[in-house]
């Protein structure tokens, strides 16, 4: 069995993180241009009132910078997808490169976080996809911080830090600490 620090996994990792992502973000692209042609449109992704892409896409929140959220992620993913196969067939990927990434990765990290708690506390509803997408994000950054801690400070006790946290895998325990997190103002709000 591959252990989960070697790079080649952690890449592949990315790869299907980034194509659920990639996936699950063009198919609210799809929804939301229905939605944009017909805003009485009935959306195969509305399940019930609390699983409502309608309720999430027709909000502010949906386009917080004046285009969908959605464009922002396909961008996003697709990016990814191509670095994660590009590590996963055994190419080095530059630690610029790689560091600029998991910037990135934090600020989607952020930002989907900010998301969730607006679609459930403000808007009153999840969008499957954006479950699907955060938990491809989560996935990304978990990975990303495997592959990049070593690049992180010259320190040698920070570095002794990160080292001691992914060989305990306090790491993985941090990403399943902010999933449980969102489903518990899940629970709060819609039990």
């Amino acid at each position: 069995m591959k252990e989960i620090s070697q790079p080649k996994t952690l890449y592949k990792i990315i790869t299907i993180a980034s194509s659920v992502g990639l996936v699950a973000s063009f198919l609210q692209m799809l929804e939301k241009l229905i939605l944009l042609e017909n805003p009485n449109a009935v959306l195969t992704c509305d399940i019930n009132s609390v699983f409502s892409c309608t309720n999430i896409l027709n909000s502010w929140q949906s386009s917080v910078f004046g285009f969908p959220n959605t464009l922002m992620c396909i961008i996003y993913f697709s990016l990814l997808l191509a670095i994660g196969l590009v590590g996963w067939t055994g190419s080095n990927i530059n630690k610029k490169l790689r560091l600029t990434l998991q910037g990135m990765t934090l600020f989607f990290i952020g930002f989907g976080f900010w998301y969730l708690w607006q679609s459930i506390f403000a808007v009153g509803g999840l969008c499957i996809f954006c479950m699907f997408c955060y938990g491809a994000v989560l996935f990304i950054s978990g990975s990303m911080l495997r592959l990049n801690y070593k690049d992180y400070s010259k320190n040698k006790s920070v570095t002794r830090f990160f080292e001691n946290m992914i060989a305990k895998q306090y790491d993985i325990l941090i990403w399943i600490f902010i999933a449980i997190a969102i489903i518990i103002e899940t629970i709060i709000k819609f039990a």
